[in-house]
């Protein structure tokens, strides 16, 4: 058995894969939720300053008319709730891996926004799991459902540090913060392997 394991082992370092083995899966669900955070953030981004939305708030005005008001529509409640509903299908395009250098534990997307394979994948070990990957929309949904309230809020009012926010503070599935100038995809990253990663990119 332990030659079989030890064979097993070789075979997934040959290809570039990390065997399934113990995961942390307090970390595991700190990276989902930056992540998931992470693209919400994306999604509203991309809506144009000029995108509105005409909302009221059923007061009448002395004609007897029903006041409405127009507001930006990466903040409105309703355009908010709609993003967090098909968030984590976005889970399907990421994958578990362990950082080359360090063993470090990250989740990260195959593929870029253009349709590119993510050029981080070199400096990664792709963990395969029996779940495949299933997991992580799960954690997904998990967070959700039980911060779905405070993340519209969060955007709504226009917060800042929503990633903190979320993960540490409000449905604690990270226990420490992200630092202001890092992103979910290169916290768990050495210094050394991001300036590599910059450099393919610039090539």
């Amino acid at each position: 058995m332990n030659n079989f394991l030890i064979a097993v082992s070789i075979f997934c370092l040959s290809i570039g894969l990390a065997c399934a083995d113990e995961v942390d899966l307090k970390q595991l669900k700190c990276l989902v939720c930056r992540s998931s955070i992470e693209e919400v953030e994306g999604v509203l981004a991309k809506i144009k300053p000029t995108q509105d939305m005409e909302v009221g708030n059923f007061r009448l005005d002395a004609d007897g008319n029903v006041i409405k008001k127009k507001i930006p529509l990466s903040r409105s409640e309703i355009h908010i709730s709609d993003v967090l509903d098909d968030i984590c299908n976005r889970m399907d395009d990421y994958v578990r891996a362990k950082y080359k250098s360090n063993g470090k534990l990250t989740i990260m997307k195959l593929m870029t926004e253009n349709g590119q394979m993510n050029p981080d994948m070199s400096i990664v070990d792709i963990i395969q799991d029996g779940d495949l990957n299933k997991s992580l929309k799960h954690y997904c949904e998990e967070l959700v459902e039980l911060s779905e309230d405070d993340i519209v809020k969060y955007f709504r009012d226009g917060e800042t540090d929503v990633i903190n926010k979320v993960c540490t503070e409000s449905s604690k599935f990270c226990s420490d913060e992200l630092p202001a100038d890092q992103t979910p995809h290169d916290y768990e990253a050495p210094i050394d392997e991001l300036d590599e990663s910059t450099e393919r990119m610039e090539l």
